[in-house]
């Protein structure tokens, strides 16, 4: 009898559980990166197209300076899709999700192929593949939430939130490859991308870890029959009569540390989402390189961002405080940022080592505070064990941090005809702030002598 591979002996040595963990953590992991990897080629065209895209940003920086009221209704959007799905089987909510971002992505760039001049198709479209996008950080966050408990859940998420550098890394390769020679596919590539995510999502995503599975077959080892075998009857998800409700708005914001944690994400992410939407064009201005250059080299921001979120991760497991960590990683962050407003005074070597490490200051507490501040949240204590508050929570975070993600990006716009010093100011104060609306949280986590990690609030 030949003997079994090693291979094979690993892979039988991970039971069920642990390999429908793994599973749901490569699919979501997937998925969301095909959200950032669409989001990636406008700051990637731009750059390129100054008589078309230029124009029709300088005019919606118009757009939306008259109407103010911009960002507070992409923040309340995200809060109740983050509200409806919670309601919803998240499988769905999130195909119908992805499957309408992959449409209005690939108009996007449909515009280059028709020839399509019009400031309100843009617009149109832009806006409506943003409302659609709020559909997919509650859904993944609560499905990963769902299936991975609190220990070493910074590291774990710290890992799995790396899919929106990997988007955005991604993102930029596909428009940098196709800018110059015809820039519609720089959008309608990702559209089919992130539309055939959906369709993967719709066939394969379990949402929770609840589940029974009818598992007849067995791996045979030390038979003549060596083989692996798979189950071949149907899943049947068990839930309980008595699942508690939903919870509502006002009770997630009595969560304790749900608005300190969400105002500090307004601030980090107004930070994160300028670098998103500015980097390549600044490094095209102080590094004087073409286009397609300055998109590869600003990957490198978001190389530093996966371990900047992975050290985050790891950092706050170890401590046990949450605040903490994303406190100490701010505060190194500020003078990074000064450094990199000196940018062209640097040859390319310090360059790269700058991106790199602002890209890791920057990203960490961003990534920290979207992925494990927001599953201990939504699994406090103070819930007494209701799991259906993960959704709700994530999303008013995340909404909260949108505001800034909206505003960040259009003060760069107005900032940078003042010269790019004032951008990066504008930046360090964002990122001051940030650290003082978690003076508290910190301020509580070192007074508590306690050992459990998560998020140290009461």
């Amino acid at each position: 009898m030949a003997p079994v591979p090693p291979g094979t002996r690993f892979l039988a040595s991970f039971n069920r559980d642990q390999w429908y963990r793994a599973f749901t953590f490569a699919l979501t992991f997937l998925l969301y990166t095909s959200f950032h990897l669409s989001r990636k080629p406008i700051s990637i065209v731009k750059v390129t197209q100054p008589l078309d895209l230029t124009t029709w940003q300088r005019q919606q920086q118009q757009y939306y300076s008259e109407n103010k009221s911009y960002a507070f209704f992409l923040c309340v959007n995200i809060w109740v899709a983050g509200i409806i799905g919670e309601r919803l089987p998240i499988r769905l909510y999130l195909t119908v999700g992805m499957l309408t971002s992959g449409l209005f992505t690939c108009l996007f760039g449909l515009g280059y192929v028709y020839d399509i001049h019009c400031l309100g198709f843009y617009i149109f479209v832009q806006v409506a593949n943003g409302l659609v996008q709020t559909t997919g950080w509650p859904s993944v966050v609560t499905c990963i939430g769902n299936w991975f408990g609190k220990g070493r859940r910074g590291l774990i998420m710290g890992l799995w939130n790396s899919h929106t550098s990997v988007g955005n890394i991604l993102g930029s390769l596909i428009a940098g490859y196709y800018v110059s020679s015809n820039w519609g596919l720089s959008f309608i590539v990702p559209g089919v991308i992130i539309a055939a995510m959906g369709v993967i999502c719709f066939l394969f995503l379990i949402e929770r870890n609840l589940c029974f599975f009818s598992w007849d077959t067995e791996l045979l080892l030390g038979q003549e029959s060596i083989g692996v075998c798979v189950p071949v009857q149907q899943v049947v998800v068990v839930k309980s009569e008595a699942e508690p409700s939903a919870i509502s708005f006002m009770g997630a914001l009595r969560i304790p540390g749900v608005v300190e944690f969400s105002l500090c994400l307004l601030f980090a992410k107004l930070v994160s989402y300028t670098f998103l939407f500015w980097l390549p064009i600044y490094i095209t201005k102080a590094a004087h390189l073409d286009a397609k250059k300055a998109g590869d080299l600003s990957t490198l921001f978001d190389v530093g961002g996966i371990v900047g979120g992975i050290l985050a991760g790891v950092i706050s497991d170890k401590m046990g405080k949450r605040a903490t960590t994303c406190a100490v990683m701010l505060l190194l962050a500020a003078p990074t940022l000064y450094g990199f407003s000196m940018m062209s005074q640097f040859g390319l070597g310090p360059t790269i080592g700058m991106l790199l490490v602002c890209g890791g200051l920057v990203n960490g507490p961003y990534a920290l505070i979207t992925t494990a501040v927001s599953a201990d949240l939504g699994t406090h204590k103070s819930l007494k064990g209701n799991a259906r508050a993960l959704s709700t929570v994530t999303a008013i975070i995340d909404g909260t941090g949108s505001v800034g993600a909206a505003v960040g990006p259009l003060l760069a716009g107005l900032l940078s005809s003042q010269g790019w010093d004032q951008v990066f100011y504008m930046l360090m104060t964002a990122d001051f702030l940030a650290l003082l609306l978690l003076l508290r949280l910190v301020m509580k986590e070192l007074c508590s002598h306690r050992k459990r990690p998560g998020v140290s609030v009461e």
